[in-house]
């Protein structure tokens, strides 16, 4: 056995955070495991590498999903920094509120706002999409499922944002989130099921608690989860569902044709731009992958968006394609630790999707800009213009 392959690539250089896809194509053409001597992680570049890493939480540990210590410690006993048996406790209670059954009813409710809020942007003939669409409409869906209200909802997008940023390693975008992070840590930790408006999910978690259904004092690393993982990553897909429609109006005519290709559209979506960057996992054991050894001990990174290209699963994989159906993407992860709110995503991001292709026959995307951030991948501005209402 070998060691893994090495690169000198920085993986949270801002050039390879503005747009990694050309290091995912090298580094997976290099190996399916890498090592980044400049930041000491081991890189997972390949789907069936990556699918079979996070479908073995007892060799790759999810104590470590963040490439600091601080947050690591900061995120201990939190249902996304844990392993089993508390991962598998905690999961339930968050998931149980996240089932199909359970959000049937939310489904008219999101279609009817993404419905109101796109016919109102096309009628105006163009708009700023991440600020009047990629973020409003997911902060207003959860703020009412969690039943957040006053500063809370506020604080809502600066707190998931910060909340992602410090999971990347400890250069100055996580210094300088880390003090808004820790508000999110400060206020999960404090938050009681009296602040949480009656009849919310926030409140069921409380309930449960109450139940003995989860340790005493973990609801609150719950909710957290709600906000530090769920928020920007679903304003992240939103913007590029604008984005990437705009650069391809003939896919968009394809749903406008075909109604029914509305989940396909939204998977080819996160396929294509993965929302997340990369991932942490601790390995607990020298593990071989391929011709190499990942060694006991290593911090490994796992590349969403280098899996979701790769030629060995996906053919051509560069090319965006509504009518292939990739429902085996690697945005929402696998195994146990898969997206819990991957349900409620859905909705909304089917609900975009359709909304769009019924009000808007094309539009022309500008201005589109990204601000290197460690974990999510997400426009900061796209100025939609030359919309032609259907």
């Amino acid at each position: 056995m070998k060691a893994p392959a090495e690169s000198d690539v920085d993986l949270w250089d801002d050039a390879v955070l503005a747009d990694p896809y050309p290091v995912y194509t090298e580094l997976r053409e290099l190996a399916p495991v890498v090592y980044l001597p400049r930041n000491d992680v081991y890189v997972l570049t390949r789907y069936d590498t990556i699918r079979d890493a996070l479908g073995d939480p007892e060799t790759f540990s999810s104590t470590s999903i963040g490439f600091n210590p601080m947050v690591n410690e900061a995120l201990a006993g939190t249902s996304l920094a844990s392993d089993a048996p508390l991962h598998t406790q905690l999961r339930a209670v968050l998931s149980a509120n996240l089932t199909p059954r359970a959000l049937r009813g939310l489904k008219v409710v999101i279609d009817e706002k993404a419905d109101k809020l796109v016919a109102a942007l096309a009628a105006g003939g163009g708009f700023e999409a991440v600020d009047a669409l990629a973020r409003a409409f997911p902060l207003d869906i959860v703020s009412d499922l969690i039943g957040f209200e006053g500063p809370v909802k506020a604080n809502m997008l600066r707190w998931g944002q910060a909340a992602m940023q410090v999971i990347g390693p400890l250069n100055q975008r996580t210094q300088e989130s880390f003090p808004i992070a820790g508000e999110l840590y400060e206020w999960c930790s404090s938050v009681t099921a009296r602040d949480l408006l009656p009849g919310s999910i926030g409140r069921g978690i409380f309930d449960a608690e109450a139940r003995g259904e989860i340790p005493a004092g973990y609801a609150g690393n719950i909710i957290h989860q709600y906000l530090g993982a769920g928020v920007d990553t679903t304003i992240a897909s939103i913007g590029n569902i604008v984005a990437l429609f705009g650069r391809h109006p003939e896919q968009l005519e394809l749903v406008r044709e075909d109604p029914a290709l509305v989940p396909a559209a939204f998977a080819e979506v996160l396929r294509y731009w993965a929302p997340i960057h990369v991932w942490g996992r601790r390995v607990t054991r020298d593990v071989e992958i391929g011709s190499a050894v990942l060694p006991a001990g290593a911090q490994a990174g796992i590349l969403f968006g280098a899996g979701n290209h790769d030629p060995r699963h996906y053919e051509n994989p560069d090319t965006f394609d509504v009518t292939r159906n990739p429902v085996d993407h690697l945005s929402f992860g696998y195994g146990p630790h898969g997206c819990a709110g991957q349900g409620l995503a859905k909705l909304e991001g089917h609900a975009i999707v359709s909304a769009l292709a019924r009000h808007m026959k094309s539009w022309t995307v500008g201005g589109e800009q990204r601000i290197p951030s460690n974990i999510t991948r997400s426009l900061e501005q796209l100025q939609v213009t030359g919309v032609e209402a259907a």
